[in-house]
């Protein structure tokens, strides 16, 4: 089960450091295969050709996103900085006109287009825009474009995450996700049936049912992890992926600016600025203080292929009596 993700010839990770031999080793000491399924990059463009269902044993490539016009595929993970890398993709691949004309400044497209699937081309689509030619296409892609993600500390996403679907107000995640943790880890019956009345009443996910929900083995029997909470090797397989560049949240506007020049596209636009309100690593503490201990050991062992490829360190404190 070998993992062709770490090239330490060519890759650069971080502020264009190359990725050190001894994380390699350190992931082939944790058993690649107990996280990832035993195919290589053929079977992977084999099962997105099929149709294949999104499942950790049958992955999409719903998150790459491809311009054509400049080689580069970008695999977005939600809750790192993918809504400003998505509006640099609409403008390099001039997927979205203005009255007729192509965006030039990444801020001035309006959020819900910005995600919407319709405006990008991603692997998914390949198979009903080129038929048979889809996979062959895909393979040549993946070997002759640039291809990057950006990264965060797996902990530091899921509170992230957590803020901005449950703590604020959202219709779609309230009905989807939060009347069932409501339910079976706050045993509350008969709530609103709208978020606005469920807050105005004082019902609210706490973070403890979010992290029952995420160990609980009943979640992904029903269907797989939301992309806000999936784990990041399940949403861009960097095992099967050779990826050229590897930016982390943590460096933001440092990897951002060296990226767009690696890309050669740093004189057509400039990475939007960082968001202020972005969530810190040193939340969390705070975050967990009221997790039990062997919660946050399941949870550490859910993300760990997370922390052990992209090199964040072991939260020890968090783990520790």
């Amino acid at each position: 089960y070998s993992c062709i993700f770490f090239n330490t010839l060519k890759l650069p990770f971080v502020n264009s450091r190359l990725i050190k031999k001894p994380q390699c080793l350190l992931w082939k000491l944790v058993k690649l295969h107990y996280f990832m399924p035993p195919f290589g990059q053929s079977a992977l463009l084999r099962g997105v050709s099929m149709g294949t269902s999104d499942s950790p044993g049958s992955p999409r490539l719903n998150h790459l996103i491809v311009d054509d016009r400049h080689g580069i595929i970008y695999c977005y993970v939600p809750k790192v900085a993918c809504t400003n890398w998505k509006r640099v993709m609409i403008v390099l691949s001039e997927s979205l006109l203005d009255q007729g004309v192509p965006y030039r400044n990444p801020l001035d497209i309006p959020r819900e287009h910005v995600h919407n699937t319709s405006t990008h081309l991603t692997f998914n689509k390949f198979w009903r825009r080129y038929g048979k030619f889809s996979r062959h296409l895909m393979k040549i892609k993946l070997k002759k474009y640039t291809k990057f993600l950006f990264v965060r500390d797996p902990f530091v996403r899921l509170i992230s995450a957590f803020r901005s679907k449950f703590e604020l107000e959202n219709e779609e995640f309230y009905r989807r996700f939060a009347i069932p943790m409501l339910k079976l880890y706050s045993n509350h019956t008969n709530l609103p049936t709208s978020v606005s009345e469920a807050f105005g009443a004082g019902l609210k996910v706490t973070f403890s049912d979010f992290i029952q929900y995420l160990l609980d083995p009943r979640t992904e029997k029903m269907a797989p992890f939301n992309e806000h909470w999936r784990q990041v090797y399940r949403l861009c397989h960097p095992c099967q992926i050779d990826y050229d560049f590897i930016g982390k949240l943590e460096t933001l506007d440092e990897d951002a600016a060296y990226l767009l020049q690696l890309l050669k596209v740093d004189r057509l636009l400039r990475f939007p600025p960082s968001y202020r309100n972005r969530t810190a690593s040193s939340w969390e503490d705070n975050w967990f203080a009221k997790i039990p201990l062997a919660w946050r050991q399941q949870l550490y062992k859910l993300y760990e292929a997370d922390f052990v490829l992209f090199g964040y360190p072991k939260p020890e404190n968090l783990l520790k009596d």
